[in-house]
């Protein structure tokens, strides 16, 4: 079997799939060239960065592609519905960053808290601001809104739970069962949007506009801390920066951004900032506030997180070999 790895893959996982005996071939192709490249190839395994759309699907079908996968949770570079009906599979690999990312978001509430981030860049100029950030808040007694509530918002929701925060979920999918199991509430997004000192969401991009948009800003409450681990297009730019500049916003946390592109999956020394398309100069406004933290959409990143996304990869891959067709279902 061919296998196609375009924005990278854990090395254990591809030597492994060498020692079953197949051929994985390392290679980024561009729009263009990629429907072209996929004819070649019965797996391809995509993280961000590549995007396999219906073109793309339209030169591949007919050919020995059998089965996409995306290492990550997100599938929207891939258009899923339209590959498999052109009898292409596609499977994610969701469960593998569930723990990263909700800890990182749980990272950025610590921070926040007790200014962590600014008290310690300041003590490398030699400041003693005891004053200015000694004095924080405890999370305990807080109320935590998650807004998207999977793998990764429950996982959060219930570190939260453990050090004494009150959470509440909205999500338009109710799991049956999952408030008594977690006991964690769903209210609507209004009522979470008005109750919570914290937002922390994990919910897809969405059509139709910014989920974080002006008017749902001015549902929260003043001095709000808000969390995007999830996708930049959720926010609307212009509101958020506002937000910042009025104080409505006690910090911003952002580990996704509009317009990028997939980060690690690309030489470090390209300006991935300045990336066409993206917003540069509202972002770089937004981190001279000292109360902006903006990470390179690393929330999945973690040693143990690319291990298992390797390892879900690779079980997809067996199961195509030797069944005919992989157990996982997006979302798996």
């Amino acid at each position: 079997m061919r296998i196609l790895v375009t924005d990278g893959m854990d090395k254990t996982a591809m030597a492994e799939l060498r020692e079953m005996g197949h051929e994985v071939v390392e290679q980024f192709y561009e729009p263009d060239q990629l429907g072209k490249a996929l004819r070649d190839f019965d797996v391809v395994v995509v993280r961000s960065k590549t995007k396999v759309r219906a073109n793309h699907i339209d030169e591949a079908k007919g050919s020995q592609l059998k089965l996409i996968i995306r290492g990550g949770v997100g599938v929207d570079n891939i258009d899923v519905d339209y590959a498999k009906a052109n009898g292409i599979d596609v499977k994610n690999t969701p469960k593998a960053s569930s723990q990263s990312v909700a800890e990182l978001a749980m990272g950025h509430m610590f921070s926040c808290a007790r200014y962590i981030s600014i008290a310690g860049h300041t003590m490398r100029e030699d400041k003693w601001e005891k004053k200015a950030y000694g004095k924080g808040i405890e999370l305990q007694g807080k109320t935590l809104g998650i807004v998207g509530f999977g793998r990764i918002g429950q996982h959060q929701g219930v570190m939260a739970k453990a050090i004494g925060m009150k959470v509440v979920a909205f999500d338009i999918f109710h799991i049956p069962g999952i408030e008594e199991q977690l006991g964690i509430p769903y209210v609507e997004m209004d009522e979470l949007l008005a109750m919570s000192d914290f937002v922390s969401v994990h919910a897809p991009a969405v059509d139709g506009g910014a989920l974080i948009s002006a008017e749902n800003i001015a549902k929260m409450k003043d001095g709000v801390v808000f969390i995007d681990n999830a996708r930049g297009e959720l926010m609307d730019i212009d509101a958020v920066t506002e937000a910042v500049e009025s104080g409505k916003f006690g910090a911003l946390f952002m580990d996704a951004f509009p317009g990028e592109t997939g980060i690690i999956h690309v030489p470090h020394d390209e300006d991935i900032i300045r990336t066409p398309g993206m917003p540069y100069f509202k972002l770089k406004y937004l981190r001279s506030f000292v109360n902006v933290y903006h990470t390179p959409h690393m929330a999945f990143f973690t040693e143990e997180a690319a291990e298992q996304m390797a390892e879900c990869g690779v079980n997809s891959i067996y199961e195509i070999l030797t069944e005919g067709k992989s157990k996982h279902e997006i979302p798996c």
